[in-house]
């Protein structure tokens, strides 16, 4: 009897163990694909310096490189933050704190006396932490920032 007693103990720890090392290696996936979403936004927004509307501006592009990867990831925007409310419609409008975003992007003016007009674009994207039996746990964010921009493009219609 001993022997069973102990057993099913040592197999409780292995269950645990195990769901905590699959909670940490899901956080772990999660957090590597939103971190590669956020760099290559990042990239799409240097490469066409700033963000800019229309088929083929940086909007767009970044909106159908989230559709194409599955992304729909929601959740909350700061105040100065614009916030992209539709990927199919490429709908941008000023962050309501209430709403939630697919990704955030806010500007920062980095000009100087000797280089005027200059800015820096910080984006924020989603991810959650989820189990694969117990769903959705957590909603977390991954922030960056571009490098400074001379002369951004921006045409941002928000509403």
């Amino acid at each position: 009897m001993r022997q069973a007693i102990g057993t099913t103990w040592i197999m409780q720890l292995v269950i645990i163990f195990m769901l905590i090392f699959v909670a940490f290696l899901a956080l772990t996936i999660n957090f590597t694909k939103a971190f590669k979403i956020k760099n290559e936004l990042i990239t799409m927004i240097e490469k066409y310096e700033g963000l800019s509307s229309g088929d083929e501006g940086s909007i767009s592009l970044i909106n159908n490189y989230l559709r194409y990867n599955n992304y729909s990831v929601r959740g909350y925007c700061d105040d100065n933050e614009y916030g992209m409310v539709n990927l199919e419609t490429g709908t941008m409008e000023s962050a309501d704190p209430k709403e939630k975003y697919y990704y955030c992007v806010s500007k920062t003016d980095t000009s100087t006396v000797n280089l005027p007009d200059r800015a820096r674009y910080n984006i924020r994207i989603f991810f959650h932490f989820s189990l694969p039996i117990i769903g959705d746990i957590f909603t977390f964010s991954s922030d960056g920032s571009t490098i400074d921009i001379n002369h951004p493009i921006e045409d941002i219609d928000a509403n």
